[in-house]
């Protein structure tokens, strides 16, 4: 594996630890897609850091258990601006 994608991978798996980030919030924050912060933190991160990768994968697994509930207040606050 190339060092940069490496060093990467550990910077995005450290922003989404240290900010509680999302996804999409690590992804724009990088400048990358959504599909390669999946593929940098859940397989890439196993090889290079595992501990770092179950700490990221804890974060992850929290936020789609909570995506419904965003997305539903997020729902909620454009139809209350719109009134």
């Amino acid at each position: 594996m190339k060092n940069y994608i490496e060093e990467r991978a550990v910077a995005i798996a450290n922003y989404i630890v240290t900010q509680n980030a999302t996804v999409r919030q690590a992804a724009k924050q990088f400048g990358i897609s959504k599909s390669t912060v999946h593929c940098d933190c859940r397989s890439r991160l196993l090889k290079i850091n595992p501990s770092l990768a179950t700490e990221v994968g804890k974060v992850l697994d929290l936020n789609k258990q909570e995506r419904h509930i965003r997305g539903g207040l997020a729902t909620k606050e454009k139809y209350a601006h719109s009134n």
